[in-house]
């Protein structure tokens, strides 16, 4: 080991003993959690560091986010959690370790997802009878009577891709008032923003446009959100107590991530929570602490397809639970078995690379080079995770024991910014992790 490879470790260790006293919710969140130096689980700290400090930079400086933060974990150990650039390019809040994020569809695979899998082991829920023994209004859709729960969870339904609820509720650029007013009462409970109530009976009023939509003859993969707006109402009813105690009490408290949650502006968190867009169409104002997504904003903030807030740290606790088949210290959550039942590859055969709520590499991605690759083109064909709109992306890999948590605020201060995706950031700093490997020419 070189002097300089010493210094830089010796750096790193510095810096990472600060960030993770530095503030209260650090202290808390890290708390079961291990931390190792990379060299120690065989990665190159001096090669990581360089690297993905030249991918931000050049990221922030293109505009692709004001700020991000990265975590890594190999072999069950923190390697790597850096945050970089600003809440906003005004650069006036810095990006800390400890902020929460809107994880956007990453709420997939965290929300109703484990509930699923939990009730899958359970013998509550079957993957292979029609979904309409669950969910009963859809037996008497002819369209839907016959759609599986594994079909829905792997996008293989024929499902329409996505519903703008939020043109009911619009009219000239205006809220409509008896579906959404400024102050509450007793049917107007759901808080959507700060100044904006959702009328209780709306989710019912979606359920129903759900139930009536259109459903594809040729059933092949096509990515759809819906199912997961109607997730926790189904699961709520399986399990007789709310969606979001579910999950919180069988999941979020139990790994210790207590920073897992909805609607964060309206609890006490005393971390800082990173804005979304400044919105110019719903809310008319700067987006943050309130989801992003207004389909998950008119279900009140808590739904199935978006609404989940976290840290990098939480958010990793509950991807190893899932990298090691459903434990996380020592506590069992799920059974091996379904944890690799829904992170395999469903329908290959129909070209669809998806598992059930899990994505999955692109089909013969490691034959692809970098900027055609999702995700790192050495990530194993065992890997999972999701990707969220606002910029937020996990990763896990059971055979490199390898999990990747990016959290950014892409969409600020639009979401027409796509510089993320254009300059493949997240892919090229997950292969980062694959090339640091020590026993190889990097």
């Amino acid at each position: 080991m070189t002097t300089e490879t010493r210094i830089s470790i010796l750096h790193y260790l510095l810096i990472s003993i600060f960030s993770y006293t530095s503030t209260f919710h650090a202290q808390e969140a890290t708390s079961n959690l291990i931390y190792a130096i990379p060299e120690e689980e065989g990665i190159n700290t001096e090669f990581i560091h360089a690297k993905v400090d030249s991918i931000m930079t050049d990221g922030i400086n293109n505009e692709a986010f004001p700020g991000a933060q990265l975590l890594v974990a190999k072999n069950n150990k923190v390697i790597f959690h850096k945050a970089y650039g600003h809440h906003t390019y005004d650069s006036l809040q810095k990006v800390n370790l400890d902020d929460l994020y809107d994880l956007a569809s990453v709420t997939k695979i965290l929300g109703p997802l484990p509930a699923l899998m939990k009730l899958v082991d359970e013998g509550k829920l079957d993957l292979d009878v029609p979904f309409c023994t669950y969910w009963k209004p859809w037996k008497k859709r002819k369209d839907k009577k016959d759609i599986t729960l594994r079909e829905l969870l792997a996008h293989q339904a024929g499902l329409v891709p996505y519903i703008v609820f939020l043109g009911k509720v619009m009219k000239n650029g205006t809220l409509k008032k008896r579906f959404i007013q400024n102050k509450p009462s007793g049917r107007f409970q759901k808080q959507a923003f700060e100044n904006g109530y959702v009328k209780n009976s709306f989710n019912r009023k979606m359920y129903r446009i759900i139930n009536r939509s259109n459903v594809s003859e040729d059933k092949k993969y096509k990515y759809s959100g819906l199912s997961f707006l109607i997730f926790p109402e189904l699961i709520s009813q399986l399990t007789n107590i709310s969606y979001e105690k579910y999950v919180t009490t069988h999941f979020y408290n139990r790994l210790g991530a207590s920073t897992l949650n909805f609607n964060p502006i309206l609890k006490n968190y005393k971390n800082n929570i990173v804005p979304t867009e400044i919105d110019t169409l719903y809310r008319k104002v700067l987006t943050k602490g309130w989801v992003h997504d207004e389909n998950a904003s008119l279900l009140g903030g808590v739904s199935g397809n978006a609404g989940l807030f976290g840290t990098a740290e939480d958010l990793v606790k509950i991807m190893l639970m899932y990298q090691n088949y459903g434990t996380f210290n020592g506590q069992r959550f799920l059974s091996t078995e379904t944890l690799k039942e829904f992170t395999k590859v469903q329908y290959l055969e129909n070209e669809n690379r998806r598992g059930l709520g899990f994505d999955k590499p692109l089909i013969g991605n490691d034959t692809l080079a970098l900027k055609e690759a999702y995700p790192a083109p050495e990530a194993s064909i065992e890997s999972f995770g999701h990707a969220g709109f606002t910029g937020t992306f996990v990763w896990a890999d059971p055979e490199n024991q390898l999990t990747f948590i990016f959290l950014s605020n892409r969409v600020y201060p639009t979401r027409a910014n796509r510089n993320l995706y254009e300059l493949n950031i997240r892919t090229a700093l997950h292969q980062v992790f694959y090339n640091a490997r020590l026993n190889q020419k990097n």
